[in-house]
């Protein structure tokens, strides 16, 4: 018995189906206690994922924090070096610094572009307020495409 499918199948088999009546009670008392204890270990094992999840995310984001604090270093000793060498070219042994040409748009003026070319901008897509969407469904208004759906949600303490 390694599943609890296979403990419920064998806790029905206790069961006369025609009667009702528990035909080996001792069984049926060891195999609950069975399905009890092995659902008790799922249930902790999954406490355990969460919290190594949770460990994981806080070091994600320290990693995260760290990488971000490294790239904005290296931006602006960038930034300093290149005010330094002002378009000259650097050569050791072990570093090169060349240059090579780039365009960028700039945007002077938004709103102007709005007003007169507006074929060159973009639009973000639409996305749905569920909050919003949320509150109106409870107070009883019809919001096209939408419905509310009760769940279950386990939660493991």
């Amino acid at each position: 018995m390694s599943s609890i499918y296979d403990i419920d199948r064998e806790i029905e088999n206790c069961v006369d189906p025609e009667t009702g009546e528990i035909i080996d009670e001792k069984r049926l008392d060891a195999l609950q206690m069975a399905r009890e204890k092995k659902i008790e270990n799922i249930l902790l094992w999954i406490k355990n994922l969460k919290s190594e999840a949770g460990a994981i995310r806080e070091e994600e984001k320290k990693l995260a924090d760290r990488r971000q604090s490294d790239e904005k270093k290296a931006e602006s000793l960038t930034q300093y070096v290149q005010n330094v060498l002002n378009g000259e070219k650097f050569k050791t042994s072990r570093v090169v610094v060349s240059y090579r040409k780039s365009e960028a748009v700039i945007v002077d003026d938004l709103q102007l572009m709005q007003e007169t070319c507006d074929e060159y901008l973009k639009y973000k897509d639409p996305e749905p307020d569920k909050a919003k969407i949320k509150a109106a469904l409870k107070d009883g208004i019809t919001v096209p495409g939408c419905h509310l759906e009760e769940r279950q949600n386990i939660t493991i303490k």
